[in-house]
């Protein structure tokens, strides 16, 4: 049976990556079928979005009630270790392979996670398709957050043409890429040898020359880098901070730095921030990571004294 309801019209090459950012985001009607149409994918949705068309899907008929996740390509990572959940996780969803289980937090020096296995093939590796470009992920080796895919768009669009973009804890490259569409230059700086060996197959299978990077420790490198930048990305949320000297050593004045914390109060970074010349700063939630803790961005301009303009 045929049922009306709001789509979102898409290119068929971004199809997967849109559905899986809509599903994250809690947008995705999954009632309802996808639907082809051409070159393009009408994607269901549960509200009328900006750009959103109404069309008519196939219904799927009644779902199964499934364990909350996080979906990183092929691969499911659950909140608990249930594999009866896992096994019933698994085969509601053809693009699964593996369901996966946290068995320690982001750790040490490489920032990376333990697994363990809950249902089907055991292991870490998968592909992440968001918005066109295409990821290779070893999450034992690098961490990687999917949740963070409609940020990075955020910051391309307030990006001018031919910037010049620092990315400090660049992992496998998801900013450092997405961002290489609008930047002439991007230098994308790890400390971790198996994030950059993936972030070299990333720029690659993405075809973006003008993503330079560096296996480095972040505390040595304004020593080595002769330029300075129009934007740096700061995305380590529990370890930011103490690296922000470089981050303003190396940032033009009038540029933006974009530092993510991990926080459990509005404005818990702002005295740190105060030490620095910062003209204008604006906090803003990207998404909840624990309870009484959230994710959290400040868009800070370089250069002149301080002026908070509020969080959004």
């Amino acid at each position: 049976m045929e049922e009306e309801q709001w789509a979102v019209r898409v290119p068929r090459s971004r199809g997967e990556g849109e559905r899986q950012r809509l599903a994250r985001e809690g947008l995705l009607d999954r009632s309802l079928k996808l639907r082809v149409e051409g070159d393009f994918l009408l994607i269901p949705v549960v509200s009328q979005l900006d750009g959103a068309e109404r069309a008519s899907f196939l219904s799927r008929g009644p779902l199964p009630e499934l364990p909350r996740h996080e979906l990183i390509g092929g691969i499911a990572i659950m909140l608990h270790a249930d594999p009866a959940a896992a096994e019933k996780l698994l085969a509601s969803r053809p693009s699964l392979h593996t369901v996966l289980f946290p068995v320690s937090d982001v750790e040490g020096e490489y920032r990376t996670r333990r697994f363990g296995l809950l249902a089907g093939k055991n292991t870490t590796r998968t592909t992440c398709i968001e918005y066109g470009k295409r990821f290779e992920i070893d999450l034992s080796e690098a961490y990687f957050s999917a949740r963070l895919a409609t940020e990075r768009q955020r910051i391309v669009t307030q990006m001018g043409e031919g910037e010049r973009v620092l990315d400090l804890f660049s992992g496998v490259g998801p900013f450092a890429i997405v961002l290489a569409d609008r930047a002439e230059l991007v230098v994308a700086i790890d400390i971790n040898p198996g994030a950059v060996r993936l972030m070299e197959k990333n720029i690659r299978l993405n075809r973006a020359p003008n993503v330079l990077p560096f296996l480095a420790d972040t505390s040595r490198i304004r020593t080595v880098l002769p330029w300075t930048f129009d934007r740096i990305i700061m995305n380590h949320p529990t370890g930011a901070l103490p690296f922000l000297p470089e981050a303003f050593a190396l940032c033009r004045p009038g540029g933006s730095i974009h530092c993510y914390v991990l926080q459990t109060a509005e404005g818990e970074a702002l005295p740190e921030l105060r030490k620095y010349p910062v003209r204008d700063v604006t906090e803003r939630y990207v998404r909840s990571y624990s309870p009484g803790r959230w994710h959290a961005v400040y868009d800070i301009v370089v250069g002149g004294e301080a002026r908070e303009t509020g969080s959004r």
